[in-house]
């Protein structure tokens, strides 16, 4: 497999593969055989049903101008945000499958949030990291096309978005480097417990990070994949990023823990990871479209609020929306 990045060696980086210094390897092959089998012998995968529709469906507005910030889910970790005359796009994926092929892999269960002939003009979409259910060059490229946005990723990503579609506008930041986006809306890399993989073979080739965002009405932390570890990365986001107005965190796809635990929070995490980057709100997500994972389909939100009821913290604080919900922060 070809490099998808060639650049000096630094604290992340071998000069091959990206690494986080206060991570953990990821898990290999053979825990991969482990769960697989686990599933097959012990049924240990919670059956999902085979359509779970939203009640919700939004038709944005073209343009949100001032310090508003407008905030649709449209699935799983795909969100748009409006701000400052600004449309941005977070993780965005239409596909109906989160696989590198279209007839088999995690199949979505519901519709996104938003028809993509509805989405108002997309200035800037960012792309956290490698995985199938976050970086969908098919969506990328209908966008390039309808759209023409800058697409702003980690290190890597721009080689595997364009070896794709050389008309999808992909830039590649470090660690700690800014975009900046026009209207007073910038976005930073920061640092986060995950890795990266197309392919058996292209493992951690690509940089992954979470995202803070200026915007004239506050700081918003998107958190796309993470395990918790220590909690040090949203520790370190506070104290260098904050005060942040609103942090977007997984709460899905966790389970077996022994699997997942390194590269993916649970939702008891989640709080305290919520607690750990002090952010004022918080948004849920990385849940109840694709089945990556064992726990069953409302896992996640039930068990959201048994924690945050356990660290009294109030609901309201930290939500959790269905497609096509719209948020105004």
């Amino acid at each position: 497999m070809s490099r998808y990045y060639t650049g000096p060696v630094s604290d992340h980086f071998d000069g091959e593969r990206f690494f986080d210094r206060d991570g953990v390897t990821p898990k290999g092959r053979s825990d991969l055989l482990r769960w697989l089998m686990e599933r097959n012998f012990r049924g240990s995968k919670a059956k999902w049903p085979v359509w779970a529709p939203s009640p919700h469906a939004d038709r944005p507005p073209r343009r949100v101008d001032g310090a508003a910030v407008r905030i649709v889910y449209v699935g799983h970790a795909s969100w748009l945000i409006q701000t400052a005359g600004r449309n941005i796009l977070l993780d965005p994926v239409w596909s109906e499958r989160a696989s590198p092929v279209r007839f088999a892999g995690p199949k979505r269960v519901n519709d996104p949030g938003i028809a993509f002939a509805d989405l108002p003009p997309i200035d800037a979409v960012l792309v956290s990291h490698a995985h199938y259910d976050h970086l969908d060059v098919a969506t990328l490229s209908q966008l390039a096309a309808a759209h023409r946005p800058r697409v702003i990723t980690p290190l890597g990503n721009d080689t595997i978005m364009r070896n794709h579609d050389a008309g999808i506008a992909a830039e590649a930041y470090d660690w700690h480097q800014r975009a900046e986006l026009g209207g007073g809306v910038n976005v930073t890399l920061v640092p986060t417990r995950h890795w990266s993989a197309r392919s058996l073979s292209d493992r951690n080739k690509a940089l992954w990070a979470s995202f803070v965002i200026d915007t004239p009405g506050g700081r918003v932390y998107f958190v796309a994949d993470s395990g918790y570890g220590d909690g040090r990365h949203f520790r370190a986001t506070r104290e260098r990023y904050g005060p942040l107005r609103l942090a977007i965190l997984p709460i899905g796809a966790y389970e077996p823990r022994w699997m997942m635990r390194d590269q993916h929070m649970n939702p008891a995490e989640a709080v305290q990871a919520f607690d750990d980057c002090g952010a004022e709100l918080g948004l849920a997500h990385h849940f109840g479209t694709f089945q990556l994972t064992d726990e069953p389909i409302d896992a996640p939100p039930r068990a959201l609020a048994d924690a945050l009821a356990g660290a009294g913290i109030s609901a309201e604080r930290f939500r959790t929306l269905r497609p096509g919900q719209v948020w105004d922060l």
